[in-house]
C-alpha cells in the first residue's frame, strides 16, 4: 500500500492512461478524485472500478481555467487536502502541416496540453506548499522530446509541459513537494483507435500501419501498456519517490534518444 492514505486527483482520469493510474493508485491505497468532460463516461468509470468512497468524479472541461479550479478546489473541499496532483488530460488535433494549421487548432491544442497543467498546478501548489508535501505528476509525451510532422502544436506543446515541469520543480523543492513529467511512447488506448485512423489516413497509412510505424521505432518493437506507465506514477507518487524532481522520464520502450 505505497500510497495509503493518500489523496490523488487525476484529469482525464475516465480512460486510458488517467484511467490506468486510478487503478493503480486504488491498489496502493490512495483516495482519488477522477475528472472527465463526460458524466456518462464519469459514472461509468466509478462503477467499474468499485471503489467506494475512495474514488469519487468531477466533470469538467480542462480547457477551461475555471473547470480546473473548481477540480482542485473541490478536491480540497471534499478530503481537507491534496497530496497528488496528475495532469493527465491532453491529446493532439487533427494532423496537418504547420502551414495549415489554424490559430484556434493551435489555441486548443495548447489550452488542452499545457495552459490545464499550469492552471492545475498553480491551483494546487499553495495546499501542497503550505503542508510541506506534494506530488505533481504530469503526463506529457514521447513526443515532448522530439518531433512528428503534421503535429506540430502538440509537439510543442509537450515540449512546453517537460520544460514546465523542470521550472516549476526548481520552485518548489525545498517545500517538499516534486514535479515530474512521464514521457509514454505509443500506448493504444481508446482514444488512440478513435482519432488514430484520421492521423493514420493525413500520413497515408492504414491505422495498423500506423500503429506499427511507431512501434518499429522502439526498442522493445511494440506498443507500451497502460500499466507500464501507471506503474512509474505509483513510484513518483510514493514516498519512494521523494528524491525524483525536475525529470522527463521516459516510458516509450526505448524511442526517445534522451
Amino acid at each position: 500500500m505505497k500510497l495509503d492514505g493518500r489523496i490523488a486527483t487525476i484529469t482525464g482520469g475516465t480512460r486510458g492512461i488517467g484511467r490506468g493510474i486510478a487503478e493503480a493508485f486504488l491498489r496502493e491505497g490512495a483516495t482519488v478524485v477522477l475528472n472527465g468532460r463526460d458524466p456518462e463516461k464519469g459514472a461509468r468509470a466509478l462503477a467499474e472500478l468499485d471503489a467506494g468512497d475512495r474514488a469519487s468524479f468531477v466533470a469538467g472541461d480542462v480547457t477551461s481555467r475555471a473547470d480546473v479550479e473548481r477540480l482542485v478546489a473541490g478536491t480540497v473541499e471534499r478530503h481537507g487536502r491534496i497530496d497528488v496532483l496528475v495532469n493527465n488530460a491532453g491529446g493532439a488535433s487533427a494532423p496537418a502541416p504547420l502551414a495549415e494549421t489554424t490559430d484556434e487548432e493551435w489555441d486548443l491544442v495548447m489550452r488542452w496540453n499545457l495552459y490545464s497543467t499550469f492552471w492545475a498546478t498553480r491551483a494546487a501548489l499553495p495546499h501542497m506548499t503550505a503542508r510541506g508535501h506534494g506530488r505533481i505528476i504530469n503526463v506529457s509525451s514521447v513526443e515532448g522530446k522530439h518531433g512528428k510532422p503534421v503535429l506540430a502544436p502538440y509537439v510543442a506543446a509537450k515540449h512546453a509541459v517537460n520544460g514546465l515541469t523542470k521550472a516549476v520543480a526548481r520552485e518548489v523543492g525545498e517545500a517538499g513537494v516534486t514535479v515530474n513529467a512521464i514521457c509514454p511512447g505509443l500506448v493504444v488506448t481508446d482514444i488512440i483507435r478513435e482519432t488514430g485512423p484520421v492521423a493514420a489516413e493525413g500520413m497515408g497509412l492504414t491505422f495498423d500501419g500506423l500503429i506499427d510505424l511507431y512501434a518499429r521505432e522502439s526498442s522493445i518493437k511494440r506498443p507500451n501498456t497502460t500499466a507500464e506507465v501507471a506503474e512509474v506514477a505509483v513510484l513518483l507518487a510514493s514516498d519512494a519517490g521523494a528524491g525524483i524532481t525536475g525529470t522527463a522520464i521516459s516510458v516509450d520502450g526505448g524511442t526517445a534518444a534522451y
